[in-house]
């Protein structure tokens, strides 16, 4: 039987799984501090596109939860960083909020709002979304623009509700330009997880991805040869595995397990 501490590295989504809004997930300080006790090497990674890193940063310091900087990847930073690789001279039109924005400047990239100069079309979660967006993104993809998107996303856990996130918008715009998708950058991308190794510094099989959700979270670890932990307190619920045909290694109740043993050895052996 594998010890929760048997990885060298973890990697943890943030919405649902280590915090909703403001409120700390239970277990969650008394996991973290007892990987930092062991030196174990750990990366918050999130789809979000809301929030900058140093947002990201900001709220787990308020949240009691120690970390650094660069141990945060969110999803709108890793766009940022496709972008400024694959297509530097872009001139990007943002359907998302200003923290995406903030993120594509902060590598130089050339933002419009003018569909027939805009060369590519970013879709992140977007809270003032509305019909002229719809059109002026469907028209820059129509036009010739290449269609992306932060994560694949359709929903975004709050506290007491879930609301409607980049994936949902996609799918509008997909509709109205009778284009396709051509990249989702966010989890279960292979571009991501890559960025994340590049800081991990840690071989695949000896990192474990914690999260929330199935078909990103779950499925970015799967995919990208880690081992993997299902917490249901977000998203997915265990009946959505069999749905799903998404099998994690591990699934838990929360993060907060018991002291003995035998609670923690009923815990791991969730796994399927």
């Amino acid at each position: 039987m594998e010890d929760l501490y048997a990885y060298d590295a973890y990697c943890f989504d943030l919405d649902g799984t280590i915090y909703i809004d403001q409120m700390r997930l239970p277990g969650v300080k008394s996991l973290i501090g007892s990987l930092r006790e062991r030196s174990k090497r750990l990366l918050f990674l999130t789809n979000t596109s809301v929030h900058t890193r140093e947002d990201c940063y900001e709220r787990l310091l308020r949240l009691d939860i120690p970390c650094r900087l660069e141990e945060i990847l969110t999803a709108g930073y890793v766009a940022g960083m496709y972008l400024a690789e694959h297509a530097p001279l872009a001139k990007v039109m943002v359907i998302g909020e200003e923290a995406l924005r903030k993120e594509l400047r902060s590598f130089g990239l050339t933002l419009t709002n003018d569909p027939d100069a805009a060369t590519h079309v970013l879709v992140g979660m977007d809270r003032l979304f509305n019909y002229d967006k719809l059109h002026l993104a469907a028209r820059a993809v129509r036009h010739g623009a290449n269609l992306l998107a932060v994560n694949p996303d359709t929903c975004c856990p709050v506290q007491g509700d879930v609301i409607p996130d980049t994936g949902a918008l996609l799918k509008a715009i997909e509709a109205a330009s009778e284009q396709q998708v051509e990249v989702v950058v966010g989890k279960p991308s292979s571009y991501y997880a890559a960025k994340a190794f590049q800081l991990l510094k840690a071989e695949r099989e000896r990192c474990l991805m914690v999260g929330d959700r199935l078909e990103t979270d779950i499925l970015f670890g799967k995919l990208n040869g880690m081992k993997t932990a299902l917490v249901l307190t977000g998203i997915s619920a265990e009946e959505d595995i069999a749905r799903m045909n998404i099998i994690p290694d591990y699934i838990w109740t929360s993060l907060q397990f018991s002291s003995s043993r035998e609670g923690k050895h009923r815990e791991l052996t969730g796994g399927r």
